[in-house]
């Protein structure tokens, strides 16, 4: 089974999102970051807010999963992250690229 973890986050700025991504790398977290540009629109302390984000998409190894989760907890910039995960399968030349890279 070619077994790859998608975890999406979002960050407030890019820079944070930048030092995110390369650390998520450096420290063998993460075999690829995509970071893009979004328009969230959400409800905080009974009020509807609006901002402009980064959203954060990191492909992993499912057993890292708990490790990632504790590393964005320590770098986000918000009270309360989004921390999303899933596990998805992937073609087998990604799945062992991956696996070799982290």
């Amino acid at each position: 089974m070619n077994a790859v973890l998608i975890l999406i986050t979002t960050e407030s700025n890019e820079n944070l999102a930048r030092n995110i991504a390369n650390l998520l790398i450096q420290n063998n977290l993460a075999a690829c970051v995509s970071i893009k540009s979004i328009n969230s629109i959400y409800k905080w302390n009974d009020q509807i807010e609006e901002a402009f984000e980064f959203e954060i998409t990191i492909k992993s190894r499912p057993e890292l999963k708990d490790d990632l989760i504790l590393f964005l907890q320590k770098m986000t910039s918000y009270d309360v992250p989004q921390i999303l995960y899933r596990t998805f399968y992937s073609e087998a030349k990604y799945h062992d690229w991956l696996t070799k890279v982290i």
